[in-house]
């Protein structure tokens, strides 16, 4: 008999305990990895099958905000370094800060023909509305402006303007037509789905301040093992093959192209 019972107990043990080691992760990420984020997260579930990850994308301001009221989020990942580093100097990071890509800012439109544009173009007055990310929350959005500012072009454009939420709700004014080009994250203008629908020119990157982005494990993640661990595998050959396909400048290499 007991024989039959620790042998039961093993059996039972065997069950469960891999649901037991089941981890989950959630992810607030920038809008403008939204692409090159879901490939790095199945990429890294291959080796996690039984680990639950979640991603939700947003703009890095408000997610800024919602940690700091206690949002469940245990890695952030903000289009602005600022944010996170913000966040670690007010006790709500887990981590050192850490520096993951530059992001850049192009011209998009599916209806003309962007590559052969220039900023100095949008003053056109067959174009009604341009799209950017909000300013005040989204880091693109700043960039935009600042880019515009430097151009001379932003109180020229002030009434065509359309905001976007975040970069990616940006975009999708673009590609939906509610708006007539915009100004968006190189990394979304190279996904497949929108680089079939337009062309795209780069911004020149001395218009505007670096976009410079950082991540950290949040408070809440200190003891979470697999936020570590992704932590880790965004600095793996894969993740950083990823990145780059989507147009993001490493850490370390030339903004130039």
């Amino acid at each position: 008999m007991k024989t039959l019972k620790a042998f039961l107990l093993a059996v039972l043990f065997a069950c469960s305990a891999p649901l037991m080691a089941a981890e989950t992760l959630t992810i607030a990420a920038a809008a403008d990895l939204k692409f090159a984020m879901e490939e790095i997260v199945a990429a890294f579930k291959q080796a996690h099958p039984g680990d639950k990850v979640d991603t939700i994308f947003g703009s890095s301001g408000k997610f800024h905000t919602q940690i700091q009221q206690g949002a469940p989020y245990d890695l952030f990942f903000s289009a602005d370094i600022k944010y996170p580093q913000m966040l670690a100097k007010e006790g709500f990071a887990a981590s050192e800060v850490r520096p993951y890509a530059f992001g850049r800012i192009v011209l998009w439109s599916p209806s003309r023909d962007a590559s052969k544009m220039t900023l100095a173009d949008l003053t056109d007055p067959s174009i009604r509305k341009i799209a950017i990310a909000n300013p005040k929350h989204a880091p693109y959005g700043k960039r935009a402006e600042e880019a515009l500012r430097s151009a001379g072009l932003w109180d020229k454009v002030q009434d065509r303007l359309v905001l976007g939420e975040n970069i990616a709700q940006t975009a999708q004014y673009v590609q939906t037509g509610n708006a007539d080009i915009g100004i968006v994250a190189l990394s979304l203008a190279l996904n497949k789905e929108l680089a079939s629908k337009g062309g795209y020119a780069l911004i020149d990157d001395k218009l505007h301040q670096p976009l410079e982005q950082g991540f950290i494990v949040t408070r809440r993640a200190a003891d979470n093992a697999l936020a570590k661990q992704f932590a880790d595998y965004m600095g793996s050959a894969e993740a950083r093959r990823i990145m780059v396909h989507y147009g993001f400048v490493l850490p370390g290499e030339s903004l130039e192209k």
